[in-house]
């Protein structure tokens, strides 16, 4: 089953690439779409784009590495955005941020072995009336306590 997975997703980077072969300026679009596919840019998967679009690997991975919207590891199934803001500080975002670390296991920036959670910070996430606040997937959750944030987290699958 796994392979029929892998060959589908191969075969969309395939038309993917055929797509854009010839297309200049297309290094990033064709980077999102394969972040879309196979859920983070590997490194063979790098070198496929950088063969399939006929660019040199480094300015390939300059791309992949310069923007903060491509990921070079897997990336968990919940990703968890706590705001670091001003507001969110002075309201205890920081007891929150250790709270969920100490919960999920991992430090900002990474994801854990099981690929259940990422967790991230953020700057603002624009609820500072709802401080302090993280964004679980799509759901902004607010008015955070420790133990709250990570009722909410415990909730995801």
């Amino acid at each position: 089953m796994q392979e029929c997975h892998c060959e589908d997703k191969q075969m969309k980077l395939a038309q993917l690439l055929l797509k854009y072969k010839d297309t200049p300026g297309a290094l990033i679009p064709v980077l999102q779409q394969a972040q879309e596919i196979f859920g983070y840019l590997s490194p063979e998967l790098l070198k496929e784009i950088s063969a399939g679009l006929k660019i040199p690997l480094s300015r390939t991975y300059g791309v992949a590495t310069f923007y903060s919207q491509f990921h070079l590891k897997p990336r968990g199934r919940n990703i968890i955005k706590v705001c670091q803001g001003t507001a969110c500080h002075v309201r205890g975002g920081s007891k929150v941020l250790e709270a969920i670390k100490s919960y999920v296991g991992v430090e900002t920036g990474e994801t854990s072995e099981d690929l259940r959670f990422t967790l991230e910070t953020v700057a603002c996430l624009g609820a500072c009336g709802l401080a302090p606040v993280m964004m679980v997937n799509e759901e902004t959750e607010g008015q955070l306590t420790p133990d709250k944030a990570v009722k909410k987290i415990a909730d995801c699958e």
